[in-house]
Parts: C-alpha cells; sequence; structure tokens
C-alpha cells in the first residue's frame, strides 16, 4: 500500500468522502486535498478518473512517506 495526497482545485463538500471509498478529505485555501491508501497504480488511475468524470480540476498528485518506507 502506498499513501496518496491528491490536491484538487476548490473545496469539496464532505459528501465526496462517501463518493471516494477509503478517502479522507482536507479543506484548504481553495483546494481540497484527498488522502488514501492505494494498493497499486490502477486503483490510483481509477481514482483520478473518478475525478476527472466529476469535472473536479487536478492541481497534484504526491506520495507520501508511510511505514516500510525508511522515513
Amino acid at each position: 500500500m502506498v499513501v496518496c495526497e491528491i490536491v484538487v482545485r476548490g473545496r469539496l463538500s464532505p459528501r465526496y468522502e462517501t463518493a471516494f471509498d477509503g478517502v479522507t478529505l482536507a479543506p484548504g485555501e481553495g483546494t481540497t486535498v484527498l488522502r488514501c491508501e492505494v494498493r497499486d497504480q490502477s486503483q490510483l488511475y481509477g481514482l483520478l478518473d473518478q475525478l476527472r468524470d466529476l469535472g473536479i480540476e487536478l492541481v497534484s498528485v504526491n506520495r507520501l512517506p508511510g511505514p516500510g518506507d525508511g522515513s
């Protein structure tokens, strides 16, 4: 598992947490940060596809240090 942080433009309402299984939302200044664990790239691409299909603008995708990363 890899922990990812996905930043999108705008503030998403809390109801999106149920739309994206296993994702937590953290509102920021004009953005929302989605944090989640993904098991592989195909799961990540599926989440990114969902964001695209909903018309949500992607700002960045970052891998966060997690257990076993030596951090």
